[in-house]
C-alpha cells in the first residue's frame, strides 16, 4: 500500500481559456475574486495592431504594465480565482460602462489609434458582444459560484499607473481606489501605510468613483466589498518588482480576508446605499454648506491653525471653489470666492 498523500482536490473554480478572457482557478471559499481588466496588449485575429507600432503597444495606453503578473502570483499565493482579459484596452476598455464615450479610444495620451478612427456603431457593438460582454459575464459567473459556496467574496481589481503624467512625476508607489464602501479599501490603506518606505495614495492618482466601471458593475451593484490597487509602473516592470508587490499585497490581504467570515463584522457590515449622481451632488453641496457655516462660526480658529493641523484653510476652500467655478465657465474672482467662504469681504474678516 502506498503511503503517498492523496492528490489535492480540484479547485472549486476551474481554469477557463476563452477568446476574450481567461480564468485562473481557485477556491470558491477563498473570500476573494481578483480582476485584471487591462491584462494584455494583444489583439484578436483580424485586427492586426490597430495600426500601431511595437513601441506604442509597449506603453500604458495598450495595457497595465505588470498588473497581469501580479494578479497571477497573488491568485497562486492566496488560492483565489482571478479573471483576466486577453485583449488590449485599445480594442475596447472593460473598465468602462458600455455607454461610456471612452469605451473605445480614438486618441490616447497623444497617440492616434488608426484602427479606431473611423469606428462605426456596428463595429462598436461587435466589440461589446465579442470581447467586453464575455469578460464581464465570466467575472459574474465566478462571483456567483463563490457566493453559492457560502462565502460572498470581496473583489480586488489590479491596475498600474505611469510614474509621471504630462511631465509631472507621481510620488505615490501604490494607490488604493474606492468609492463609498470602505470595507476593503480602508484596511488596505492601513496595511500599505504601515510600510514605511511606501507613499500610498488614497484615491490617487485616480478617483475610484467611476460609474459603470468593473467594480461598479460587480461590486457596488451587488453590495460586495471592493477596491482597486494601482501599482506605479516603474516599480513593477520587471519580475523582481512584480514578485515584491505580489508578496506584499498577499501579506496585507491575509488578515483582511481572515476577518471576512460569516460571523465577522468588518467585511460583512451593511454596505452603503447606492446613491445616484444628482443626489450625490446635493449631499456634497449640503456638506460643503455645513463646513462653511462651521468655519464662519469659529472665528477663534485662525487659518494658520487649520494649515498646521489639517493642511488646508479657508483660503484653500475659496480657491477650490473659484477653480470649480472657472472650470464651469464662470468668471468668479478670488475675492468673490473668499466672500462666499468667509460670509463677508475678506478685508472685513481680517
Amino acid at each position: 500500500m502506498s503511503n503517498s498523500p492523496p492528490p489535492p482536490a480540484a479547485p472549486d473554480i476551474p481554469a477557463q481559456d476563452a477568446e476574450s478572457f481567461c480564468v485562473i482557478p481557485g477556491r470558491a471559499d477563498a473570500g476573494l475574486v481578483l480582476l485584471c481588466d487591462h491584462a494584455a496588449n494583444a489583439f484578436p485575429p483580424g485586427y492586426g495592431t490597430l495600426g500601431l507600432g511595437p513601441d506604442q503597444l509597449a506603453r500604458h495606453i495598450a495595457y497595465d504594465i505588470g498588473a497581469a503578473a501580479i494578479t497571477r502570483r497573488l491568485a497562486a499565493t492566496l488560492g483565489a480565482p482571478a479573471v483576466l482579459t486577453k485583449f488590449s484596452r485599445l480594442l475596447i476598455d472593460p473598465n468602462r460602462g458600455a455607454d461610456d464615450p471612452t469605451l473605445i479610444m480614438r486618441l490616447s495620451d497623444g497617440a492616434v489609434i488608426p484602427g479606431n478612427r473611423h469606428l462605426d456603431d456596428a463595429e462598436r457593438d461587435q466589440r461589446i458582444v465579442r470581447y467586453w460582454r464575455p469578460y464581464h459575464a465570466a467575472a459574474a459567473r465566478v462571483i456567483d459560484a463563490c457566493a453559492a459556496a457560502g462565502t460572498p467574496p470581496v473583489l480586488l481589481s489590479l491596475h498600474s499607473f505611469t510614474e509621471s503624467w504630462k511631465g509631472a512625476p507621481r510620488p505615490w508607489h501604490v494607490g488604493i481606489l474606492w468609492a463609498r464602501d470602505g470595507r476593503l479599501a480602508l484596511p488596505l490603506l492601513a496595511g500599505f501605510h504601515a510600510e514605511p518606505e511606501l507613499i500610498v495614495g488614497d484615491n490617487q492618482p485616480y478617483s475610484g468613483q467611476l460609474e459603470g466601471d468593473s467594480l461598479w458593475q460587480h461590486g457596488r451593484q451587488r453590495g460586495l466589498a471592493n477596491a482597486i490597487i494601482e501599482y506605479r509602473q516603474d516599480l513593477v516592470r520587471d519580475e523582481a518588482g512584480q514578485q515584491r508587490f505580489a508578496d506584499l499585497t498577499a501579506r496585507i490581504l491575509r488578515p483582511i480576508l481572515a476577518a471576512h467570515t460569516p460571523g465577522a463584522t468588518a467585511m460583512n457590515a451593511k454596505p452603503q446605499p447606492s446613491i445616484d449622481a444628482a443626489t450625490e451632488t446635493e449631499l456634497e453641496a449640503a456638506a460643503f454648506r455645513h463646513l462653511v457655516a462651521h468655519l464662519r462660526s469659529r472665528g477663534d480658529v485662525q487659518n494658520i491653525d487649520l494649515m498646521n493641523l489639517a493642511g488646508f484653510c479657508r483660503n484653500c476652500l475659496a480657491n477650490w471653489y473659484q477653480e470649480a467655478a472657472n472650470a464651469k465657465g464662470l468668471d468668479l474672482t478670488k475675492d468673490a470666492a473668499r466672500e462666499i467662504v468667509y460670509g463677508m469681504p475678506y478685508k472685513d474678516w481680517q
